[in-house]
C-alpha cells in the first residue's frame, strides 16, 4: 500500500499509525513509515500521518520518530481542545530539539460528542490547518445509528464546515465507507459539499477520482465565472460596481465567488 501511495488521485495521503495497526504491530508499523517518508524521492503530495491518540501508551512513541522534515501534518484521533494545544507544544520542543525548519501542521479528528463542543475553539489554534469529521466513531459515542444518508451527522458537517470557513482551514468530510457503491459516494460527496464542506477523505483511492469530481469546478462553473470577471472589468471602466448580466444582476459576492472558482479551476488544472 505504501510503495503505491505516490500513484493516488488525491492532494494527500493518510499513513495510519492508529485504527489500522494492531497493537501488536505498532513498533513495527511506526518504524515503517518513518522509513518511507524520509527516503522516498518524489513524493508530491502532502504527507499525513495519523498517530495514536494522546491517552494511549503510543502517542510520545509516534512523534518521537515520525516528526521529520519530510512530514507534513499530524492527524490526531480524539482531539480536544487541550489535547490539540498539547500538541502543539511538543511538536514546538520536537522542532527545536530535531533542527526542523519547516512548521508542521496539525489536523484534528472531530468524532466525539465532547470535541464537537470544543469545534469552535479548536479551530483557530495554532497549526491546525484543517479539522477532520469522524462519524463512524461519532455516531458510537452519541450511541446513534450511522447510515448511508447521513441525516444524523448534517449538525456537525454544517458545524464545522463554518468553523473551518471562518478561521480559513480545510473542512474535511467524513470518509463514505462502502468502496463498492460509488453512486452512493457522489451523493454524500455532493451532501457534504452542499453544506459547505471543501475536502472529503478516502478509505480506498478508487473513491478519489469521484471526490475530485464532485468539488472541482464544472465547465459551466468555469466558463459562467469567466463571464462574470470579464464583465466585472467592463463595468469597472465605466465606474460601475454592480452590473447584469443574462438577466441577473452581479454584485460584490457573486464577482468573488467567480475569482474563487477560476483560483480553484487553475489549481486543479482545469
Amino acid at each position: 500500500m505504501i510503495q503505491n501511495a505516490i500513484v493516488f488521485e488525491s492532494d494527500a495521503v493518510i499513513f495510519d499509525l492508529e485504527d489500522a495497526v494492531s497493537n501488536e504491530e505498532k513498533d513495527s508499523a511506526r518504524i515503517i513509515v518513518s522509513e518511507f517518508i524520509n527516503y522516498s524521492f518524489g513524493f508530491n503530495k502532502e504527507i499525513i500521518v495519523r498517530i495514536n491518540p494522546a491517552d494511549t501508551p503510543y502517542y510520545l512513541d509516534d512523534l518521537k520518530l515520525i516528526v521529520s522534515e519530510k512530514l507534513d501534518t499530524i492527524m490526531l484521533p480524539k482531539a480536544t481542545e487541550k489535547t490539540v494545544r498539547d500538541l502543539a507544544l511538543k511538536l514546538d520542543e520536537i522542532e527545536e530539539e530535531k533542527k526542523i525548519t519547516k512548521r508542521i501542521k496539525i489536523i484534528p479528528i472531530i468524532e466525539s460528542a465532547k470535541s464537537v463542543l470544543q469545534i469552535e475553539r479548536i479551530a483557530p489554534l495554532p497549526r491546525v490547518s484543517g479539522m477532520l469529521l469522524g462519524a463512524e466513531d461519532l455516531s458510537l459515542d452519541m450511541g446513534i445509528i450511522r447510515t448511508k444518508k447521513g441525516d444524523e451527522i448534517n449538525y456537525v458537517r454544517s458545524k464545522l464546515a463554518i468553523a473551518c470557513k471562518a478561521y480559513d482551514i480545510d473542512a474535511i468530510d467524513t470518509p463514505f465507507t462502502d468502496v463498492n457503491d460509488d453512486d452512493g459516494l457522489e451523493e454524500d460527496t455532493k451532501r457534504a459539499k452542499l453544506l459547505g464542506l471543501n475536502a472529503k477523505s478516502c478509505i480506498h483511492p478508487r473513491q478519489a477520482s469521484i471526490i475530485n469530481s464532485v468539488f472541482s469546478p464544472s465547465s459551466f462553473d468555469i466558463e459562467y465565472a469567466k463571464k462574470v470577471l470579464l464583465g466585472y472589468e467592463e463595468a469597472q471602466k465605466v465606474g460601475l460596481g454592480v452590473f447584469s448580466l443574462e438577466g441577473k444582476m452581479i454584485d460584490k459576492p457573486i464577482i468573488e465567488r467567480a475569482m474563487r472558482v477560476i483560483a480553484k479551476a487553475k489549481r486543479f488544472g482545469l
